[in-house]
């Protein structure tokens, strides 16, 4: 018996570019289903820019269809303003989702980068690399969206021990 496929959204979220890669889980078996990014214009307005990202990601979801999604927490830098507005891109990329009615997993980046590589400090070259190893079908354009396909790997990877714990 063959079991039904769990399509899976990985979300990396950015205000200029927020990547996107779907992936089909059967059993524990992974394959590459899609994989892009939505840009914001630099010269629009922050709300302006947060209204395309939204109807980026919901082109996504309504040609992917996916079951599931998954998200990176935001990286905290140095620069208050680009936290912030990281954190605004952030906002849309659960919103979206879940406003459909899609359960958001959120990932840290070193567990992410830990799942992919093996290591929680592996870089964008590294997590390209093994992502195409993974996923060997994987057609790549950016590293948002090899990293977005990282992020559905680790919801794949991860997602068994959520079911259970959500289940006690």
């Amino acid at each position: 018996m063959r079991r039904q496929a769990i399509r899976i959204l990985g979300i990396d979220p950015g205000l200029r570019r927020t990547g996107w890669g779907v992936i089909d889980m059967a059993g524990t078996s992974l394959s590459f289903v899609g994989a892009g990014t939505v840009t914001s214009t630099d010269k629009l307005s922050l709300a302006e820019r947060l209204v395309e990202l939204h109807v980026g990601l919901c082109g996504v979801l309504d040609t992917q269809a996916p079951h599931e999604a998954a998200v990176e927490h935001t990286f905290v830098n140095q620069n208050p303003t680009a936290t912030l507005k990281l954190g605004q891109a952030r906002g849309i990329a659960l919103l979206v989702p879940a406003s459909r009615g899609l359960k958001v997993a959120e990932y840290a980046p070193n567990l992410v980068k830990k799942t992919v590589v093996g290591a929680g400090h592996g870089d964008k070259k590294q997590i390209r690399m093994m992502v195409s190893v993974l996923l060997p079908k994987a057609k790549v354009d950016s590293d948002d969206a090899a990293d977005a396909l990282a992020i559905a790997i680790t919801h794949a990877h991860h997602r068994a021990s959520r079911v259970l714990a959500a289940a006690e």
